[in-house]
């Protein structure tokens, strides 16, 4: 049983923007759903203008609250597959006749039109009212879902981690349509954000939470410090001298994509560069640079049109392009972790590891290929099937349905790691990524969001691989919690020589834990160097206005 509030008290005047910051797990994102009226509480009230919810108020109070309140969730994307004007205009066609799900688009277009253009000027939208809501950016859809969310004619806006997932430049955009919304419209916004840039950038006033209770408010000048004051010291970084040759060759590397009735929306073209061993680089750029569609054709996980990704494999170098045993040999040195990341729920990390031993451990390719000798599978089949486990679980399954398999094929061919070797191998690794080894008997669920991306990242280190690859894993972490994981990476690639990938937008976090950097704008290598210098490139080209607050606040806060 957990208390999640502990009798929360504040108060949001009209037309501020109050912001609530906190590490993960301390009870933000439950007082926004509770504020929102979708989550019921044991006792206390919420007063939002004439609206009065006690904590036995019968549904009809629960029901005015979310009259009230809008609220918009960081990762929540419900689009109808129209244009932006439409997607607004059947929200406000809602609103008024209850029906949103309108066949007849003419008399909505008469009387909502007009309207439905001014909200989406107010959150920077009106050039693409006649566009697609589905091809819009990544930050243009959330704009969008603020717009029909604006709608609804709120009294109060709430956000859950807005633009957390986003790059700069997209943050920037959507930042400043809150600014907007809130200065044009007059909206109280309530912002939950565990980003200090955040909260600098767009709070009034700000409420520090531990623990489901509020610790102190304050203007975010005072406010920010005491919330970092905690994080640990960061780990030295690797000393320069001690960066190998190279591992990964790269070498004229093209990939174009279409989009049917859109046209070229992304061509990578000639790309060329080295990966030495024990480098830590970051591979930064704005949303849709092609920085993740590059990682995956290094890891064999996609064919590029033209051009050679080449892995040295103790003094040879294998084409990451050709399916068979030795590509195998590679891929079992390599560990890739995804954005979209996930542990078994209900799983000890135990079994976790086995399963991932089972897939990445000693003696795994001599063992799957016996069996599928033994089920008549061919080494290229074989290697297919095995490129399948560096893949998100998801993804995985629907390629094996394309051919008729299921999952089950792969514990076949991968079985489980015995559960008596286990704590040989996770040892060294939970040592480095200080974790108790406790939590090996331990379930997902039981763990802190923290644990949870340390957990993870054992699984994929537990069989030592020389590569690793991070397709921005860590974008939704506090920055308590991401300074520790950016130590562990540290000791990872010190202790292990382990060689790392990543891409990232948290320039802070890039610039702390990387020896080299890469910068991708629409597909093309454009600077390859130091990381302090490639961010501030980085953040001028996104007109990050709100780094540059952040960046000012750090260096008074480390003169004194």
């Amino acid at each position: 049983e957990i208390k999640a509030l502990d009798g929360i008290s504040l108060e949001a005047s009209k037309g501020e923007i109050l912001g609530i910051i906190g590490v993960s797990g301390s009870g933000k994102s439950t007082l926004l759903r509770i504020l929102r009226g979708v989550e019921s509480f044991d006792s206390g009230e919420i007063i939002v203008d004439d609206v009065d919810v006690k904590f036995d108020s019968n549904p009809y109070y629960f029901r005015k609250l979310r009259e009230a309140t809008a609220i918009h969730l960081q990762r929540s994307f419900g689009l109808w597959t129209e244009t932006a004007l439409q997607n607004v205009i059947r929200k406000l066609n809602g609103v008024k006749y209850g029906d949103e799900g309108l066949t007849d688009f003419n008399s909505a277009y008469g009387e909502f039109e007009e309207e439905a253009r001014e909200i989406l000027k107010v959150v920077g939208l009106e050039k693409k009212a006649d566009h697609f809501a589905p091809v819009l950016s990544g930050g243009e859809k959330q704009r969008l879902i603020m717009a029909r969310q604006l709608a609804k004619k709120p009294k109060v806006l709430l956000l859950d981690e807005p633009a957390t997932m986003s790059c700069p430049k997209t943050k920037q955009d959507i930042l400043n349509a809150i600014k907007n919304i809130n200065k044009e419209l007059g909206v109280t916004v309530i912002v939950v954000s565990h980003l200090p840039e955040v909260h600098l950038y767009l709070s009034d006033r700000l409420v520090l939470m531990e623990n489901g209770k509020v610790v102190d408010e304050g203007t975010p000048k005072t406010i920010i410090p005491k919330f970092i004051t905690d994080m640990d010291a960061p780990e030295p970084p690797r000393p320069p001298g001690e960066i190998g040759e190279p591992v990964i060759k790269v070498t004229n590397i093209d990939k174009k994509f279409v989009l049917l009735k859109g046209g070229n929306v992304l061509k990578i073209e000639d790309i060329n560069f080295d990966v030495k061993e024990g480098e830590i680089i970051s591979l930064i750029g704005q949303s849709g640079a092609g920085k993740t569609v590059l990682l995956r054709m290094m890891a064999g996980l996609e064919r590029p049109d033209s051009g050679d990704v080449l892995f040295k494999l103790n003094d040879d170098w294998v084409d990451m392009q050709e399916p068979g045993i030795i590509r195998m040999k590679v891929r079992r040195k390599l560990g890739f972790m995804h954005q979209e990341f996930a542990l078994v729920h209900h799983a000890t990390i135990k079994d976790q590891i086995a399963g991932r031993l089972g897939v990445k451990g000693e003696n795994v390719i001599a063992n799957a290929k016996k069996v599928a000798e033994e089920l008549d599978i061919s080494e290229q089949v074989l290697d297919l099937l095995y490129q399948l486990t560096d893949l998100p679980e998801t993804e995985a399954k629907v390629k094996l349905e394309k051919v008729g398999l299921t999952p089950d094929i792969l514990g076949e061919l991968f079985p489980s790691f015995p559960e008596t070797e286990i704590n040989k191998y996770a040892e060294p690794v939970f040592k480095a990524l200080d974790l108790p080894l406790e939590i090996l008997e331990r379930r997902s669920y039981e763990l802190s969001g923290g644990q949870k991306v340390r957990a993870t990242l054992a699984l994929i280190l537990t069989s030592k691989p020389e590569v690793l690859i991070l397709d921005e894993p860590f974008g939704d972490l506090d920055p308590i919690t991401l300074r520790i994981v950016s130590n562990s990476l540290k000791r990872i690639n010190k202790e292990f020589n382990t060689t790392i990938l990543m891409v990232s937008h948290h320039v802070d976090f890039i610039e702390e834990v990387s020896t080299r950097a890469i910068l991708m704008e629409e597909g093309e290598l454009v600077m390859d160097g130091n990381p302090h210098k490639l961010s501030e490139e980085f953040i001028k080209r996104c007109k990050a206005d709100y780094l540059l607050g952040f960046e000012e606040l750090r260096q008074q806060l480390a003169g004194d």
